[in-house]
């Protein structure tokens, strides 16, 4: 389990697992999500949600990993523009340790 900080006073965070971090490589939700400008705001989170919300309708299978997600971090009470941040963030920290470790 992970924590990542939600809010730049540090006040607020929220619990990532393993799991959520398996669901975002698995969907490559954070693929071409950030504009050339290189900024996350509300509208990279907003669009983010729309993705999710889009694979969520169109899947015939269970769908319980996103849901989980969405619930546990990306709809979280005190996710906002920074903490999205500090998932990518954590989320490419994570992603190069699976890479090193399959090397």
């Amino acid at each position: 389990m992970y924590t990542i900080q939600a809010n730049t006073s540090g006040t607020r965070s929220i619990e990532v697992s393993e799991e959520n971090l398996r669901t975002i490589e698995k969907y490559a939700l954070f693929r071409q999500l950030i504009d050339s400008n290189g900024i996350v705001d509300e509208a990279v989170l907003d669009k983010l949600k729309l993705n999710i919300r889009s694979l969520i309708a169109a899947q015939e299978e269970d769908s319980k990993d996103l849901l989980d997600l969405c619930i546990d971090v990306i709809y979280h009470n005190n996710m906002k523009a920074f903490g999205l941040q500090q998932l990518i963030k954590l989320y490419l920290t994570w992603l190069n340790k699976q890479v090193d470790g399959e090397e």
